[in-house]
């Protein structure tokens, strides 16, 4: 055997049954850990329902709550068991009662195999990257959290306001640098054994049992003292709505779960009984030897969340009653805003200035100068490229551009590193067409020839004011026409965005494109970023690149076919 299943189990209870008996029934022994809470009668009934299998065992039991050390006190309790009875386990998975193997469990024990000391955990510091949602980073390990979250809110936020207001931190360990990540991980032996047997485990755990939500960061932070090797990412598919909360998974989610190719996936509604019955089968994979690639899902959830948030464009309901910003536009014409084009692109601004009569000019609000189209150090209307005037009143020398230039299309270059006090006036400017390629600023770093650990933390700098960037394009003040998509998926198809931004500045004639301008190499771009998640910064904005990514060469669209009558 090579690995073990701890579960954590609260609720449905006959599905966590069915579960347990197909992670034994294949080769893996299972340990149980039954919320206190759970009804002794029908803790018994579940115990004799499991008593015929060796290999499940049922460890102390804790009463859990969210949020709280309870849950992290399970696993240790659960993990503790597995590693004494069961000493050929080579790598244990930390599942709860609604996590569903979606590809058969003999890929999964052959996939850890073949990397016996890789521990697979989303683990990345709260410096680099704002993980949480809800204003909770670095304060949860700093702020002492003694009430419930759920059952005692407001003594809870008004007990971290007054820590807040006296200036309280607590003192954090030596070192214990802090990660976060998702809960559901697969451990070696090794690492899980160095991290319960830890010398100092008395005092880490005196730590951690006041952090805020622990169980997204005590073995996210302590397997960084312990591992061999860490892939900062989870075998466990786990998709979070915009509230943070996770989404559940139906019946009707199958041929979703299907595409993604990863390993175990939840949280699954217990009466998703077509799910149940689907991935619980021994037929064969349709995905074997499959990279589990959650990223070929991540655009459909992104769309749920724009329709849930935002609904359907012209139309208004009483739930999702748009806020109108009153007043005048900004600006006189439209204009458009391209972000990461040029870091993607090799002489992209000469190949788009071929379009049309149309001025494309650079990054006009870089922290150097405003680079108008050709170089000028002047423009129409007397505007400098000093970056000290145009900064006095940002607001004010996009007005006169576009003012100065009404009747010519006028289009520029923005990203994470120029001046963003523009973000807002740009959003809430109803003449502004804004094209982003989000995580396009980790092209130049990957084509640099830096330091690793200053790339590393430039990449993060970056990361985190286009993260507010974007926050800011996806506000419900937006009036822009805005169009976000991330690098990974720009890169499959360039050729549509491009020609949604060759529409907007050729007024008149609007060409076919046939193919992109030359695209900069990307070959080991996705190792790149891997390498960025393994040093604990996550860059998240760039989407699921895959590691053993290589470019193709941009197939040409066909066009269609039409019949004309008379």
């Amino acid at each position: 055997m090579s690995l073990g299943v701890v579960m954590i189990v609260h609720e449905a209870l006959h599905r966590a049954t069915q579960l347990a008996r197909h992670w034994a029934d294949h080769g893996c022994p299972v340990v149980l850990h039954v919320d206190q809470r759970v009804g002794r009668d029908a803790y018994n009934r579940f115990v004799e329902s499991l008593s015929d299998c060796d290999n499940i065992l049922f460890c102390d039991r804790h009463r859990c709550e969210w949020g709280t050390w309870s849950l992290v006190e399970a696993s240790q309790t659960a993990s503790e068991l597995m590693l004494a009875r069961f000493p050929d386990v080579q790598h244990v998975l930390l599942a709860s009662g609604s996590c569903l193997p979606l590809r058969p469990v003999a890929e999964l024990t052959a996939y850890l195999r073949a990397r016996p000391s890789t521990d697979f955990i989303e683990s990345v510091t709260t410096e680099d990257v704002p993980w949480a949602i809800g204003g909770l980073n670095t304060e949860r390990f700093t702020l002492r959290f003694p009430f419930s979250w759920k059952r005692r809110r407001r003594l809870f936020d008004a007990y971290v306001r007054l820590q807040r207001r006296v200036g309280y931190k607590r003192r954090i360990p030596l070192g214990v640098l802090p990660h976060l990540g998702s809960q559901w991980w697969c451990l070696t032996r090794h690492t899980l054994s160095a991290i319960l047997n830890d010398p100092r485990r008395a005092v880490n755990d005196a730590y951690f049992r006041r952090v805020w939500i622990p169980d997204e960061s005590y073995y996210q932070t302590l397997s960084r003292q312990h591992s061999k090797k860490i892939e900062s990412r989870s075998l466990t598919l786990s998709k979070f709505d915009f509230q943070g909360k996770p989404h559940v998974f139906y019946d009707d989610h199958l041929q979703l779960l299907r595409r993604s190719d990863c390993f175990v996936a939840r949280k699954i509604w217990p009466h998703a009984n077509r799910l149940y019955t689907s991935f619980l089968s021994d037929s064969p994979s349709l995905s074997a030897e499959a990279e589990p690639n959650p990223g070929k899902i991540d655009r459909i959830f992104a769309n749920a969340v724009d329709r849930r948030t935002k609904g359907r464009p012209g139309l208004l309901m009483q739930s999702r009653y748009p806020h109108q910003r009153w007043g005048n536009s900004l600006t006189a014409e439209p204009y458009v805003v391209l972000e990461g084009f040029t870091e993607l692109f090799r002489g992209f601004e000469p190949w788009l200035s071929s379009f049309g009569k149309v001025r494309v000019h650079g990054h006009l609000f870089a922290p150097d100068r405003v680079h108008f189209e050709g170089g000028e150090t002047e423009f129409f209307g007397t505007l400098s490229s000093s970056a000290a005037l145009r900064d006095y009143d940002a607001s004010g020398f996009l007005t006169n551009l576009i003012w100065n230039t009404r009747g010519e299309r006028q289009c520029f270059q923005f990203g994470a590193a120029d001046n963003q006090d523009i973000t807002w006036d740009i959003t809430r400017d109803a003449n502004a067409r804004i094209h982003v390629i989000t995580g396009a600023w980790a092209v130049p770093l990957f084509l640099s020839d830096g330091k690793f650990s200053d790339i590393r933390r430039e990449a993060a700098r970056l990361q985190r004011i286009e993260s507010e960037h974007l926050r800011v394009l996806r506000s419900g003040h937006a009036r822009a026409r805005i169009k976000i998509q991330t690098l990974s998926d720009f890169v499959l198809n360039p050729i549509e965005p491009l020609q949604d931004v060759v529409d907007q500045l050729a007024i008149r004639e609007r060409p076919k494109l046939t193919e992109p301008p030359e695209m900069v190499h990307l070959g080991g771009f996705g190792q790149f970023l891997q390498n960025l998640k393994n040093q604990g910064m996550h860059p998240h904005l760039v989407g699921d690149f895959p590691t053993d990514y290589s470019p193709e060469p941009i197939q040409p669209e066909r066009a269609m076919p039409y019949l004309v009558t008379k």
